[in-house]
């Protein structure tokens, strides 16, 4: 006899299995468009890596967009990963420091493809929807970083007074810095530039930067 708990079981493992399916389908859609480019990526091609009809694609998305939309998402898990708190609301003068550390790094770069980050950072322009998904990521990242800088503020390990106007600004610095240093191809002039303007930001928040010949940046 089945009861309504092995219903509920096996409602669940179907939910699971499908969402794992989505995001393998995500991965490699991403993947694909990371090295041929996001226009030339479709959902027959994802299939075709996959080695599956493109008909269960579309059984999860409905059209590239729907797969899009999902991508974007994915962009904004992936950022979220620069706030690794060990304490939950207690937010030390390491993590802050390690924060900083990491948006102004290779690391920060590398989360995310710069080329599909600015293709889809375009079609913002022309997508009511991506433009929504895009601020979203945007305001995510400056209010994950104010609220580090509240609970430091609250242990008097830093002393901003307008921690919301700060992270704003320490992003500013991020955006502009990696838009403008993407143009740059002397390694030399990138790292100093790089590591002028995360003084900026050290500047802006009054704390030392962190020693890294003490703790490295993980």
């Amino acid at each position: 006899m089945i009861t309504l708990v092995d219903l509920s079981l096996q409602q669940m493992g179907r939910k699971s299995l499908k969402e794992t399916r989505r995001q393998e389908i995500i991965q490699v859609f991403y993947k694909l468009a990371k090295k041929e480019g996001y226009e030339n990526t479709s959902i027959a091609k994802i299939a075709k890596v996959m080695d599956i009809n493109p008909s269960l694609i579309i059984h999860y998305f409905n059209t590239k967009e729907d797969l899009t939309y999902e991508l974007i998402d994915h962009i904004l898990d992936r950022y979220l990963l620069i706030y690794t708190v060990k304490h939950k609301g207690e937010a030390t003068l390491k993590d802050l420091q390690r924060t900083i550390e990491m948006l102004f790094s290779k690391k920060w770069n590398l989360l995310f493809d710069d080329g599909l980050f600015y293709t889809f950072y375009a079609l913002a322009f022309r997508e009511k929807k991506i433009k929504l998904k895009y601020k979203l990521i945007l305001d995510a990242l400056r209010e994950g970083l104010a609220t580090m800088i509240e609970q430091c503020n609250a242990q008097s390990i830093t002393h901003v007074s307008d921690t919301k106007g700060v992270a704003d600004y320490i992003f500013v610095l991020v955006d502009g810095a990696y838009f403008y240093l993407s143009m740059e191809s002397e390694d030399k002039a990138y790292a100093e530039r790089l590591a002028h303007y995360k003084q900026m930001a050290y500047s802006a928040l009054s704390i030392a930067p962190l020693d890294l010949d003490v703790v490295p940046v993980s």
